[in-house]
C-alpha cells in the first residue's frame, strides 16, 4: 500500500493537480472507521449545514462537508481524518468550479478547515479530546491533525449523552478552551456564534448544536425562513378581515 510519495522535478515544475494524487485518485470511505455515523449523526450536521451563513462569505466561496475524507499530508497521500463536521471558507463550492467532492484533498485545495466539529461517541471520545497519544509509526491523533499539522483556527465538540458543548480556539500554535456562557461560543474570524438551541428539528426535540449571528439571534433554516414568511402573510390576512384559515370558497 502507498504510503509515501515521491515528486519528480522538472523545469519548469508541474502543478499539483499533474504530480499529486487527487481526490479522484483516493479512497472515499472505509467502512473499517471507528465511529460510523447513527441517526443523530446524520440531522446534527444537516442543522450545522443549514444553518451555517458566514456573513463576509457569498455562499459560492464556503464548502462545508460532514463524514468526508479529509487528507492533509503529501508524504503520506492515504493519511486522513473524517471529522463529523468542518466548513472551510474562501475556496469554490464545487471542486473546480464544476464538480461535487469526494474527499477534501489539503495539497490540491491550500485552504484548511476555518472550524471542525466532532460529535462524540463511546469510539472516538478520547481522540476527540487529544487524550490518546500517537503510536509509533502511526498516523497523528484527530487532535494532532487539527491543531498542529492543519492549525484549524476553531475546533468545537459535542456529547450528545450530556448535551455539553465544548469549544476551543488555537492560541500560540495550541488549542485553549474557552469558557462558555449559556453554552454558546462565538468565533470572530467567522463572525458567528456556534451554540446549543433547544427546539425540534426533523421531528425530535432536543438540544442540537446550530448557528447564531453577531446578534445573537439563531440563524434560521430555509424551512423555518419559509414558515415566518408564511405567518407574516397571515398576519396581514388577517389586518385586512381576511381569514387565511377558513376553506375557499367557491
Amino acid at each position: 500500500m502507498l504510503n509515501r510519495v515521491s515528486i519528480e522535478q522538472t523545469d519548469p515544475p508541474r502543478s499539483p493537480k499533474e504530480t499529486l494524487p487527487t481526490m479522484y485518485d483516493l479512497p472515499s470511505e472505509d467502512p473499517q472507521e471507528p465511529g460510523l455515523p447513527d441517526e443523530f449523526h446524520d440531522f446534527q450536521p444537516q442543522l450545522l449545514r443549514e444553518t451555517f451563513s458566514p456573513p463576509d462569505y457569498s455562499p459560492e466561496q464556503v464548502f462545508v462537508a460532514s463524514d468526508l475524507n479529509l487528507y492533509y499530508d503529501v508524504r503520506h497521500p492515504l493519511w486522513y481524518k473524517r471529522p463529523d463536521w468542518f466548513a472551510v471558507l474562501g475556496v469554490e463550492r464545487l471542486y473546480e468550479g464544476r464538480d461535487l467532492r469526494m474527499s477534501y484533498v489539503m495539497w490540491q485545495e491550500g485552504v484548511a478547515p476555518a472550524v471542525v466539529v466532532e460529535l462524540l461517541s463511546p469510539g472516538t471520545e478520547r481522540e476527540d479530546l487529544g487524550r490518546t497519544q500517537r503510536e509509533t509509526n502511526q498516523p497523528p491523533t484527530k487532535w494532532e491533525v487539527y491543531e498542529q499539522i492543519l492549525r484549524v483556527p476553531y475546533y468545537a465538540v459535542f456529547d450528545r449523552y450530556s448535551d455539553r458543548l465544548r469549544a476551543f480556539t488555537l492560541t500560540a500554535g495550541q488549542y485553549q478552551e474557552e469558557i462558555l456562557e449559556r453554552s454558546r461560543f462565538f468565533l470572530p474570524g467567522l463572525n458567528l456564534g456556534l451554540g446549543l438551541w433547544q427546539g425540534t428539528y426533523q421531528g425530535i426535540e432536543r438540544q442540537w448544536l446550530r448557528w447564531y449571528d453577531a446578534q445573537g439571534n439563531w440563524i434560521p433554516t430555509a424551512t423555518e425562513q419559509a414558515q415566518a414568511r408564511a405567518e407574516r402573510l397571515a398576519e396581514r390576512l388577517r389586518a385586512m378581515g381576511v381569514d387565511p384559515d377558513a376553506p375557499d370558497s367557491e
